[in-house]
Protein backbone atom coordinates (compact mmCIF):
# COMPACT_ATOMS: atom_id res chain seq x y z
CA UNK A 1 0.00 0.00 0.00
CA UNK A 2 1.41 3.39 -0.90
CA UNK A 3 1.41 6.42 1.37
CA UNK A 4 -1.30 8.03 -0.77
CA UNK A 5 -3.58 5.08 -0.04
CA UNK A 6 -2.82 5.08 3.69
CA UNK A 7 -4.35 8.52 4.16
CA UNK A 8 -7.50 10.32 3.10
CA UNK A 9 -8.34 13.99 3.46
CA UNK A 10 -11.51 15.26 1.93
CA UNK A 11 -15.29 15.21 1.90
CA UNK A 12 -17.44 12.54 3.50
CA UNK A 13 -21.03 12.12 4.61
CA UNK A 14 -22.05 10.64 7.95
CA UNK A 15 -25.46 8.99 8.20
CA UNK A 16 -26.46 9.38 11.84
CA UNK A 17 -29.50 7.36 12.93
CA UNK A 18 -32.85 8.65 11.78
CA UNK A 19 -31.62 12.24 11.96
CA UNK A 20 -30.37 12.23 8.40
CA UNK A 21 -26.90 12.94 7.14
CA UNK A 22 -24.10 15.36 7.92
CA UNK A 23 -21.58 16.50 5.30
CA UNK A 24 -18.11 16.80 6.86
CA UNK A 25 -14.47 17.15 5.93
CA UNK A 26 -12.36 14.31 7.34
CA UNK A 27 -8.72 13.39 7.85
CA UNK A 28 -8.08 9.67 8.25
CA UNK A 29 -5.20 7.24 8.09
CA UNK A 30 -4.96 3.44 8.06
CA UNK A 31 -2.45 0.78 8.95
CA UNK A 32 -2.51 -2.97 8.51
CA UNK A 33 -2.30 -5.13 11.65
CA UNK A 34 -0.54 -8.31 10.48
CA UNK A 35 -1.34 -10.29 13.65
CA UNK A 36 -5.05 -9.51 13.29
CA UNK A 37 -4.99 -9.75 9.51
CA UNK A 38 -7.00 -6.56 9.04
CA UNK A 39 -6.78 -2.80 8.78
CA UNK A 40 -7.31 -0.34 11.61
CA UNK A 41 -8.09 3.22 10.63
CA UNK A 42 -8.91 6.42 12.47
CA UNK A 43 -9.16 10.16 12.07
CA UNK A 44 -11.21 13.24 12.80
CA UNK A 45 -14.04 15.21 11.29
CA UNK A 46 -13.99 18.92 10.91
CA UNK A 47 -16.25 20.94 13.21
CA UNK A 48 -20.00 20.43 12.85
CA UNK A 49 -22.54 21.63 15.43
CA UNK A 50 -25.18 18.93 14.76
CA UNK A 51 -22.64 16.11 14.87
CA UNK A 52 -21.02 17.47 18.03
CA UNK A 53 -24.44 17.77 19.69
CA UNK A 54 -25.47 14.21 18.75
CA UNK A 55 -22.15 12.69 19.89
CA UNK A 56 -22.26 14.67 23.14
CA UNK A 57 -25.75 13.20 23.61
CA UNK A 58 -24.47 9.63 23.31
CA UNK A 59 -24.32 8.80 19.59
CA UNK A 60 -21.43 6.34 19.13
CA UNK A 61 -21.84 4.82 15.64
CA UNK A 62 -22.68 6.10 12.19
CA UNK A 63 -22.22 5.14 8.56
CA UNK A 64 -19.50 7.01 6.68
CA UNK A 65 -19.74 7.52 2.95
CA UNK A 66 -16.63 8.66 1.07
CA UNK A 67 -17.30 9.54 -2.59
CA UNK A 68 -16.62 6.56 -4.87
CA UNK A 69 -16.30 4.02 -2.04
CA UNK A 70 -18.69 1.66 -0.25
CA UNK A 71 -20.53 2.72 2.91
CA UNK A 72 -18.72 1.71 6.10
CA UNK A 73 -19.68 1.64 9.78
CA UNK A 74 -17.66 4.07 11.87
CA UNK A 75 -17.24 4.50 15.62
CA UNK A 76 -17.61 8.02 17.01
CA UNK A 77 -15.77 9.35 20.07
CA UNK A 78 -16.19 12.48 22.16
CA UNK A 79 -15.84 15.83 20.40
CA UNK A 80 -12.48 17.55 20.56
CA UNK A 81 -12.01 21.16 21.77
CA UNK A 82 -12.25 22.43 18.17
CA UNK A 83 -15.67 20.86 17.49
CA UNK A 84 -14.47 17.84 15.48
CA UNK A 85 -15.27 14.23 16.32
CA UNK A 86 -12.82 11.33 16.42
CA UNK A 87 -13.78 8.50 14.07
CA UNK A 88 -12.35 4.98 13.89
CA UNK A 89 -12.95 1.53 12.52
CA UNK A 90 -11.53 -1.82 11.51
CA UNK A 91 -11.57 -3.62 8.19
CA UNK A 92 -11.33 -2.05 4.77
CA UNK A 93 -10.82 1.71 5.14
CA UNK A 94 -13.82 3.72 3.92
CA UNK A 95 -11.85 5.54 1.23
CA UNK A 96 -10.67 2.38 -0.54
CA UNK A 97 -12.58 2.20 -3.80
CA UNK A 98 -13.85 -1.24 -4.77
CA UNK A 99 -11.63 -2.95 -7.30
CA UNK A 100 -13.32 -3.78 -10.59
CA UNK A 101 -13.60 -7.49 -11.22
CA UNK A 102 -11.36 -8.92 -13.87
CA UNK A 103 -13.11 -10.17 -17.01
CA UNK A 104 -12.13 -13.78 -16.20
CA UNK A 105 -13.60 -13.47 -12.67
CA UNK A 106 -16.97 -12.39 -14.03
CA UNK A 107 -17.69 -15.80 -15.59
Amino acid sequence: MSTAEEEYRGPATLRIDDHGTVAVEVRMSAHFEPVEGRFRWAGRTGPDDLLRERVSGGLRTATIIVPGSPETTVKLSDPDPWGGVRISGTGTPPWFAPHPRKAQDAH
